[in-house]
């Protein structure tokens, strides 16, 4: 929990100077790191658990592949959205409608794939596989709804993002939403490593 906030107040400090700009870049930079070595932990639990007797395969909720693909498409569109406002000067309104809307369907599309989640944590349930049921429904829960938790994250930050832009902040500046993007292709990413270690090991 303490690497989401971190990150998230990274992401919603706008910068007000040069060095601001590099302190929040390196403040994403470190929440990624730290994210990253909590999954890593993670990731070596589970290979060790995976050694005793009691390990059985489970079946992947198939909706789950339809979330990867929304969180795919929300990549697509915050690099979009990023790319809308060119390098060092200032976003003009129609430069901001552009952005707004890009970043409207990243938000869409983040929130469609928390809800997918959700839904797969149905489907699981309805099979009669909890948190506690066994060890592979437990790493399951625990790995997606870190990763949701790490998005919704993500979405809190986003929505900030696009109050700033609605509030017409003609002046605002672009390394604020160069380290949304940061962050999101971070999570886009590192929901694709743990859905390969979901499939092969789970």
């Amino acid at each position: 929990m303490s690497s989401i906030t971190q990150t998230q107040a990274s992401l919603v400090s706008p910068p007000r100077s040069t060095t601001g700009s590099e302190a929040s870049r390196s403040g994403i930079w470190v929440g990624v790191f730290a994210i990253t070595m909590s999954f890593a932990a993670l990731s070596s639990a589970l290979y060790v658990r995976q050694g005793s007797g009691d390990w059985s395969h489970i079946t992947v909720p198939s909706v789950i592949y339809l979330n990867t693909l929304a969180l795919i498409l929300s990549s697509g569109t915050m690099e979009i959205a990023r790319r809308t406002k060119p390098r060092d000067t200032e976003l003009t309104p129609t430069a901001v409608g552009v952005s707004l809307a890009w970043l409207a369907a990243t938000l869409g599309f983040g929130m469609a794939f928390v809800a997918g989640q959700c839904f797969a944590w149905r489907q699981l349930a309805s099979q009669g596989l909890y948190l506690a049921t066994n060890p592979n429904s437990s790493f399951l829960y625990v790995f997606t709804a870190l990763h949701a938790l790490h998005v919704l994250a993500g979405i809190a930050a986003l929505v900030f993002i696009i109050g700033r832009l609605a509030g017409s902040h003609l002046t605002y500046r672009r390394r604020l939403l160069d380290n949304m993007a940061i962050y999101w292709h971070f999570m886009g990413v590192l929901w694709l490593y743990l859905l390969f270690l979901i499939r092969t090991n789970l």
